[in-house]
């Protein structure tokens, strides 16, 4: 009796010192309320209050912190054999693209939450008939979020019949409103927390899907999310290859080809819902993946051959070079940015190119995607909320 009586006293001991160790890890700063200390803390580096101590961490992640920037990448890992035929069959049984998000403050990769299910979202990344052709998945960022626009299936036909939005503020997924013709290899853009659609091909070529335009407004309240047509474009040019518009200055530019071979350019003026001609200069320069820094709102391009990096001079209409031949960048196949990092995507997929333009000189680094996955695209966005912050405490 003494024995057990002494054993419960002893854990009694022991709980009422980790009730104690918990509540004193829960002060941010002692002698002031933590609502207090939270403003106080908001105005150091996350990585700074990352390195002190557990309750520090665990407010980095928390949503009462102000989210930094991470990098958010579309994966994808070659599937078996097996796999790509459940594929072609439509049974779309495994998983072809995987979703990540790399926190810089911690420097790990996190897995986002899986995506809702739904019978039309069936990615397809490569076909078993077709291994040397990649087939592309379309995503775009606005309003702060990472949203899906366009895929294929196993039997080619359009993959998503309305968009699929990832919130990193809140963690979950939501879908879009339906688009009036679901369609591959399109035009997608945004500008203003608006997101454009255009050309493309549905399950068979349509002219007149390959000659419209329409946007969503993302601002509006979620019961009011609706496409709404814009003016179509002259021919159907865009509709043969996956192409990325850019926002530049209240205008949509985009090229149909990248790289050097000819090309044909065109800028939609999403104010007055018209079609222009690209200026010689910027076309003339846009010879591979291109991205705009909303931030500062300055437009870059990587040169696929010459692995060059370079920044758009809207007034003198020319391009002008930040960083020349860099091994790295040739061949790039996707680049994203936001306050002055321009994140690249390598020609295989198999690295990230990360480079500060705002250092003097340029800094340059490669982060490597998780193992055994390719990159599809990068995108920067706000740090994902992590309700379980806990486990970011060790």
């Amino acid at each position: 009796m003494k024995a057990a009586k002494k054993t419960c006293k002893n854990k009694e001991i022991i709980n009422e010192n980790e009730r104690k160790n918990q509540q004193t890890e829960s002060i941010l700063l002692p002698g002031l309320p933590n609502h207090l200390a939270q403003l106080c803390l908001s105005t150091l580096q996350p990585s700074l209050l990352y390195k002190v101590c557990k309750s520090w961490r665990r407010l980095v992640y928390s949503p009462d912190f102000p989210p930094y920037l991470s990098l958010y990448a579309i994966l994808s890992q070659t599937p078996p054999v097996s796999s790509s035929l459940n594929h072609v069959q439509g049974q779309c049984q495994s998983p072809s693209v995987n979703f990540f998000c790399f926190d810089p403050i911690s420097s790990k990769w996190r897995s986002l939450p899986t995506p809702p299910f739904d019978p039309s979202l069936c990615l397809l990344r490569r076909h078993p008939s077709y291994i040397s052709r990649i087939l592309p998945i379309q995503s775009i960022t606005a309003s702060h979020k990472l949203v899906l626009i366009s895929a294929s299936t196993g039997k080619f036909f359009p993959a998503l019949t309305r968009p699929l939005i990832f919130d990193p503020l809140s963690s979950k997924w939501n879908f879009g409103p339906p688009l009036s013709t679901p369609r591959r290899w399109c035009v997608t853009g945004s500008i203003h927390d608006i997101i454009y659609v255009a050309s493309g091909t549905g399950a068979q070529y349509n002219s007149d899907v390959a000659r419209s335009i329409e946007r969503w407004d993302m601002t509006k309240k979620e019961i009011e999310w609706s496409w709404e047509k814009g003016e179509p474009f002259r021919d159907g040019r865009f509709s043969r290859e996956a192409i990325e518009a850019v926002g530049y200055r209240g205008k949509l530019c985009m090229v149909n080809i990248k790289g050097k071979a000819v090309k044909e350019g065109a800028v939609y003026d999403v104010v007055m819902d018209q079609w222009e001609e690209m200026p010689r200069g910027m076309m003339g320069g846009w010879n591979g993946p291109a991205t705009i820094d909303d931030d500062d709102g300055v437009m870059y391009v990587v040169d696929q051959e010459s692995g060059s990096l370079s920044k758009y001079d809207g007034d003198n209409d020319r391009w002008d070079e930040m960083i020349e031949n860099l091994e790295y960048l040739k061949g790039a196949e996707h680049i994203s940015a936001g306050r002055g990092k321009i994140c690249v995507v390598s020609v295989d997929g198999r690295k990230i190119i990360v480079v500060d333009v705002l250092a003097r000189p340029p800094k340059i680094w490669i982060l490597d995607p998780p193992r055994g996955m390719e990159v599809i695209a990068v995108h920067v966005l706000p740090r994902m909320s992590h309700p379980e912050s806990e486990q970011f405490s060790d």
